[in-house]
């Protein structure tokens, strides 16, 4: 199989669908790669080092769509790359179509392109292999980012760990998932109080049992969201709804009556956002500011470590092309039918229930295992205000 990692070209987005590392282990396996020129240099590798590696170093994003039989992009593609898709190829990538412009999905169907969203991937046990890595580092940067916009001018100047005879600062984290996790770990280590919010018991529990008791853990209802928001000096939103918007869980009167200079980190904004005062911002433009209250809600928040996340996502996703590259997508339905839970068109034609009906549109083909009753419970894992 022929696959290509074109350059990603959205404002400072510095990761790469495929390392170096990754490149070579399709390589050996007789499949070829195209990577565009300067695709990794961001990230820290260099042209030279693909070559090496096996790959074919081309010089346009038009040359990779053109050669390819599957491209693998980290994030949706945009507007200008939707011209060059190559009709019937498969391209896998954090594609987030519920929340998508529709001209996205215009092309898909027009060019019969088969689309795989990694978030979308669930295995059995309801984990998100592919997510996962994203959300680690994502969960791991937040008292980094939060420390940084807590400090004066702007913030309200707390140290989360505080001295001593002066209280620790409060991060409250709303999702008790992977990101939810990784947040309340990095918090604690740093000195910080944390309160985490969750709508499962099960999840509340197991935070309890992972972090000894440190972590306060709360049920999400809205009646304690408005108590948390109101003292929280971070307020963390890492929640997951799969394949659709992320739900609303704050409201703004709760961020009116946050403390000035208090941080909102929305990292749910990739899919829509969790907070009515919610809009997506950039790593050039990171911050807003909403009634006295900080907000960082950036899609693309792990790009910012690009090299640890480049190789996060390889990782990851290698078994997955490995298999598509061996057996195709059909045959690798057979050989690890949780591809289907995240393939959302299928030659242009929507092939996943749950994002069909987000969309407000049916299913227009039945893909095996994609929308049988187990595909759909592992993919509804974590909704309802469910951590991510």
């Amino acid at each position: 199989m022929e696959f290509g990692i074109p350059k990603e070209v959205r404002d400072l987005e510095s990761r790469v669908g495929l390392t170096p590392a990754g490149v070579s282990s399709l390589v050996r396996r007789g499949h070829t790669v195209y990577v565009e020129k300067g695709a990794g240099v961001a990230a820290g590798f260099s042209d030279e080092t693909y070559r090496h590696s096996g790959a074919n170093v081309v010089y346009s994003a038009a040359e990779v769509y053109g050669r390819s039989d599957t491209v693998v992009k980290v994030t949706r593609p945009t507007a200008a790359e939707h011209t060059l898709f190559r009709p019937g190829q498969t391209i896998l990538g954090f594609l987030h179509m519920a929340v998508a412009s529709s001209d996205f999905l215009d092309a898909l169907r027009e060019r019969e392109i088969t689309a795989i969203a990694n978030e979308m991937i669930v295995e059995p046990n309801g984990e998100r292999p592919i997510l996962v890595p994203m959300s680690e580092v994502a969960g791991r940067l937040a008292p980094v980012v939060a420390g940084r916009l807590l400090m004066t001018p702007g913030g309200r100047g707390t140290l989360l760990s505080g001295i001593p005879g002066v209280p620790r600062g409060v991060a409250a984290i709303i999702g008790g998932g992977v990101l939810g996790t990784n947040a309340a770990r990095a918090f604690l280590n740093m000195g910080a109080q944390v309160v985490v919010l969750d709508s499962e018991v099960g999840r509340l529990q197991h935070m309890d049992e992972v972090f000894n008791g440190r972590v306060t853990t709360m049920l999400s209802s809205n009646y304690n969201l408005k108590r948390v928001t109101e003292f929280a000096d971070v307020v963390v939103g890492a929640v997951l709804t799969p394949g659709r918007r992320a739900p609303v869980l704050i409201s703004q009167d709760m961020i009116q009556r946050m403390r000035p200079g208090a941080v909102f980190l929305d990292f749910s904004i990739d899919q829509g956002g969790c907070s009515e005062t919610s809009r997506p911002t950039t790593l050039r433009d990171q911050t807003y500011v909403v009634d006295g209250v900080i907000h960082y809600c950036v899609p693309n928040v792990t790009a910012a470590v690009a090299r640890t996340t480049s190789y996060g996502l390889t990782n990851s996703l290698l078994p997955y092309l490995i298999g598509l590259g061996e057996y195709g997508i059909l045959g690798m339905l057979d050989q690890r039918p949780s591809l289907a839970t995240g393939i959302n068109l299928y030659q242009g034609k929507l092939a996943h229930r749950e994002l069909a009906q987000a969309l407000g549109r049916e299913v227009e083909i039945a893909l095996p295992y994609v929308n049988s009753p187990a595909a759909v419970g592992a993919a509804g894992n974590g909704s309802k205000g469910g951590g991510r």
